[in-house]
């Protein structure tokens, strides 16, 4: 359960992290991220997801023709996703930090032995 909350915070990171490198449409996202990064998202997880941040006017949609098929929503990262992934880094930095700090007994004892 703490997994995860866990997963699900750094999740709305990693979207609009992936999102400031580049616009892109959901299958493009999950793709992405299963693939380049190595996280299994699903598309029943990305796409509330997606429209929560448009919601809350972190991201911006428009569509795009496909090559094959309908059109496609793509997301784009505002202004304001912007902001909120900067207070997100910020945030990461710091819980990183502590965990670190946590972790950094355990590290010692285990290179003792």
């Amino acid at each position: 359960m703490a997994e995860s909350q866990l997963r699900k915070g750094a999740l709305e990171l990693i979207v609009l992290g992936t999102l400031e490198k580049q616009s892109a449409y959901g299958g493009a996202l999950v793709a992405r991220m299963n693939h380049e990064a190595g996280l299994e998202v699903s598309s029943g997880t990305l796409y509330p997801l997606l429209s929560r941040l448009k919601k809350a006017k972190l991201l911006s949609t428009d569509w795009e023709e496909s090559p094959s098929g309908p059109p496609r929503k793509i997301y784009h990262i505002t202004p304001a996703g912007v902001a909120r992934l900067q207070a997100l880094y910020s945030e990461w930095e710091k819980l990183s930090a502590v965990v670190a700090w946590v972790q950094a007994p355990r590290r010692q004892s285990e290179g003792r032995e």
